[in-house]
């Protein structure tokens, strides 16, 4: 079969570190923790009270009051990045077809925020079932690409992906499958979380999953380093465009890069921990290089998993080694989790803009927050620690893994015509 070529021409992104993908590279390549404690809710009494929160967001200021009460937090953050990613684009009525262009975003939860607000409602009520009439169409998680279609008139493929943390990686390659199989032109492509509220950190405590370093939020965050101990939540969104490389070309669009290949592999080990061999992992990264027909060596930067837990860590970097041999040592790596926590449904496609941005600019991406050598890690890789480093970067490897074994990559490269 003919394949069509995908390439990326609009970007959007609203996130701890910056609320325009040009500020969320800027916060990258800058090193800035988004991390701090909590102020979306009262967090006093949890055994974590910090997390990466989106700064200075105020649905009021971009949506009408009414508006927004219809939307729970993660399709507020949504339509945002959207919008950013469509502008810059710059798609309007007339210069896509309304019926192949489609929406595919995802998230890994969904409206908890509004799950736990009705829920409690109801627990303090005096038993008569009072619920909001968009409490179902705020709390579904597919709800984000129909708001997203429906505000343009987007008319094509439009549906969730979700695969926990690997969600929005996942969309992105329903994405690149449906163009360049011909069944779309152009796809919005990503997915949103913004699941920071009682149940959301309460539940990921009680599985002894986020980091417990109140005394420095800013720094708990800490992938590769010896004294990590677990995640740092965060919340907010991004968006690609994806379209078709004629079709691109024909309307003049700005093309960013190519979107190489993906993957899609399980670990079937365990509900919640990697394949401690990580071969999960090394299949995904194996199935998205066979996909692109790209080797070992054509890969200069992987944005890892990372995700400053002490068995993830040790697993993915394992893989690393078992995929790439030799050749890992002339590769960066980076954990930009380390910076924006870790956005669960939306870590996906935020680290694929990453990868976007790396191979546009040729500039690696940092991890910050090493103090501390882990000894189960080899030295000689090159983890980027606290730095951004200018290296000609030809394609770059984006990897997610989720809860339940779902593991899923993506390769996005320079464009040559």
């Amino acid at each position: 079969m003919n394949l069509k070529r995908v390439v990326v021409t609009g970007i959007g992104a609203i996130t701890p570190v910056g609320n325009t993908a040009p500020e969320y590279w800027s916060g990258l390549t800058g090193g800035v923790s988004g991390a701090g404690f909590i102020t979306l809710f009262d967090a006093s009494k949890f055994k974590t009270r910090f997390a990466c929160e989106v700064k200075n967001f105020d649905p009021v200021a971009v949506f009408d009051r009414k508006e927004a009460r219809k939307m729970d937090r993660f399709t507020q953050l949504a339509l945002v990045a959207a919008d950013e990613a469509v502008k810059d684009a710059s798609i309007d009525n007339g210069s896509v077809n309304p019926d192949r262009t489609g929406v595919i975003f995802s998230s890994g939860i969904g409206g908890l925020i509004t799950f736990q607000e009705e829920v409690m409602n109801y627990a303090r009520g005096d038993g008569t079932p009072r619920f909001n009439p968009f409490f179902i169409p705020k709390m579904i998680l597919d709800i984000a690409a129909g708001q997203i279609s429906m505000r343009y008139g987007f008319r094509g493929p439009n549906f969730a992906v979700v695969s926990a943390c690997a969600s929005s990686t996942h969309a992105i390659i329903e994405a690149f499958n449906n163009i360049r199989l011909g069944k779309a032109d152009v796809i919005v492509a990503g997915g949103s979380e913004a699941v920071i509220c009682d149940a959301g950190v309460a539940g990921f405590n009680a599985m002894k999953a986020l980091s417990e370093r109140n005394d420095e939020p800013q720094t708990a965050s800490r992938p590769f380093d010896k004294d990590r101990d677990g995640f740092v939540m965060g919340e907010g969104g991004g968006a690609l465009i994806l379209e078709e490389l004629e079709h691109a070309k024909k309307r003049g669009a700005r093309i960013y890069c190519e979107i190489g290949g993906g993957g899609a592999t399980a670990d079937a080990h365990h509900i919640t921990a990697p394949h401690p061999e990580g071969l999960g992992a090394l299949s995904v990264m194996r199935a998205t290089l066979e996909d692109a027909g790209m080797k070992p060596e054509d890969i200069d930067y992987i944005n890892v998993h990372g995700t400053s837990t002490p068995l993830g860590d040790i697993a993915e970097t394992k893989a690393i080694m078992s995929v790439f041999g030799e050749h890992a040592y002339k590769i960066n790596i980076s954990s930009t989790k380390s910076m924006t926590g870790h956005l669960l449904g939306a870590a996906g496609v935020i680290e694929a803009i990453a990868c976007v941005y790396a191979v546009v600019n040729d500039l690696i991406p940092p991890t910050i927050n090493h103090f501390n050598q882990d000894p189960e890690l080899d030295p000689k890789l090159n983890f980027t620690f606290w730095k951004p480093q200018q290296k000609t970067v030809r394609a770059a490897l984006s990897n997610t893994f989720g809860f339940g074994g779902h593991n899923a990559s993506v390769i996005v490269k320079k464009f040559v015509d």
